[in-house]
C-alpha cells in the first residue's frame, strides 16, 4: 500500500504497527522520501482488508488523501511487523 496525504510526523507508523500486531499481520511500514508511506503486509485476507480500512482513516492527526493497494503473492518472508527507517 502507498498512503498519501498528511501521513508523516503524525504517529502513523506506530499506529500501523499497532493495528498490524492486533490483526497478527507481518510486514513493515516506512516513510518514503516523497512524503508518502509504504506498507507491506502479509496475513489472512480478512485481516488485511480490516488493516487497509484502519489505514484509510489513520491516527487522529493524519489526513489520508489516497490509499493505493497492490496485491502480490504471499512470500512468508516476514517474522513480525516492523517500522523501517
Amino acid at each position: 500500500m502507498i498512503i498519501s496525504g498528511r501521513v508523516q510526523h503524525v504517529g502513523f507508523r506506530y499506529y500501523a504497527r499497532a493495528r498490524a500486531e492486533e490483526l497478527e499481520l507481518t510486514g513493515y511500514v516506512r516513510n518514503m522520501p516523497d512524503g508518502t508511506l509504504r506498507v507491506v503486509a502479509e496475513g489472512e485476507l480478512s485481516s488485511l482488508e480490516t488493516f487497509a480500512d484502519h489505514l484509510r482513516i489513520g491516527p487522529s492527526m493524519a489526513r489520508v488523501q489516497k490509499l493505493t493497494l497492490e496485491r502480490s503473492p504471499f512470500t512468508g518472508g516476514f517474522c513480525r511487523f516492523d517500522i523501517r527507517y
